[in-house]
């Protein structure tokens, strides 16, 4: 089994990892750290707490988690020769625990609930199961599937494995939505999302807007908060680590017309372009990359497209160029509609 994007990892000195993407140095997997054992943390699992390092999903939060890295475990930092970035990358020799979401969501379905909490995610994964040809493709990340979680304040985060597997998803959670079994954001809580989201990303109000009512994959459960994300199969990861090399070219800022969208559900988003442009000048960008969530699975085929983040060109079994967001040295990226 490869190792997969918001899958989780448990380190010899007890702190927890989510894996990122797809790509894995040999002896290593990619991951960004998001809880550390400590006496006032929120979280807990037996007698020990633990504390969220991230505040917020973002990319920033993420490269200030370094920090800690560097003066506790310097050996996480990994300079990629691939990507030819710093990431954080956990050696596997150092992994105490694999955290399988799909092993998770069995266990539960096996040996029934033990809070009102993973109660809540066995009523809605059965929902989803009775609606969606999906059993054995459903998982659980976050908290729950560490055993760490909270119920009086904890999340409910799904994963879906594979493409067509999503698209009975999100069909089912549409209807969900119709029968009133999952509630979207009410007016009031829309506007709360987007003055949130308006201090992290160089978006106005009405983009804002506009993302949050594209936004399939999140809503209320039985007034617990619920996500959902699309993760790749073993056979939808079709590359390997060493497969291309990335070098960064700079930031750039352009225009691009999206022709192909169906990777863009996953983490990274990927959006084939054509007609790319930066300023007025004809550029030869193949993808817009997105390693932010919340341009994931928002644009659609023969949409415009503006654009700032980081060139790349790629260099293996083909040659070009890509934009990336949501990366280091960009902090200020995105793509919105034209």
């Amino acid at each position: 089994m490869k190792p997969k994007d918001r899958e989780m990892v448990e380190t010899r000195d007890g702190l927890m990892f989510v894996i990122v993407g797809y790509l894995h140095p040999p002896g290593r997997v990619t991951a960004y750290l998001k809880y550390i054992p400590t006496a006032e943390g929120k979280w807990s699992r037996g007698d020990t707490r633990y504390t969220r390092t991230l505040r917020y999903y973002h990319v920033t939060q993420v490269e200030n988690t370094y920090g800690y890295l560097r003066e506790n475990h310097p050996d996480y930092l990994y300079d990629c020769p691939i990507r030819n970035i710093t990431v954080s990358c956990v050696p596997l020799s150092d992994v105490k625990c694999y955290y399988d979401p799909v092993e998770r969501v069995d266990s539960l379905i096996r040996d029934g609930p033990s809070d009102p909490l993973e109660e809540k995610l066995l009523r809605l994964v059965e929902y989803l199961q009775g609606h969606a040809s999906v059993e054995g493709k459903i998982g659980v990340t976050g908290s729950i599937l560490t055993r760490s979680h909270n119920p009086e304040f904890s999340d409910i985060d799904i994963t879906v494995y594979g493409r067509e597997e999503t698209r009975w998803v999100r069909e089912a959670v549409l209807g969900a939505r119709e029968e009133g079994v999952i509630r979207g954001r009410s007016e009031e809580e829309v506007e709360r999302w987007v003055a949130q989201r308006a201090e992290k990303f160089p978006l106005s109000t009405e983009e804002l807007r506009k993302l949050a009512f594209r936004r399939w994959n999140y809503g209320f459960y039985k007034d617990t908060y619920v996500s959902i994300h699309p993760t790749r199969t073993d056979d939808e990861i079709t590359e390997s680590y060493g497969d291309y090399v990335y070098n960064r070219l700079g930031e750039v800022k352009g225009t691009a017309v999206v022709v192909d969208a169906a990777e863009s559900i996953y983490l990274p988003a990927i959006y084939r372009v054509t007609d790319s442009k930066l300023g007025n000048q004809r550029a030869t960008i193949s993808e817009i990359v997105s390693y932010e969530g919340i341009y994931g699975g928002m644009f659609e085929v023969d949409e415009k497209v503006v654009f700032k983040g980081i060139l790349e060109r790629y260099m293996g079994k083909e040659e070009g160029h890509r934009v990336v967001l949501g990366g280091a040295g960009s902090t200020g990226s995105y793509v919105k509609w034209a």
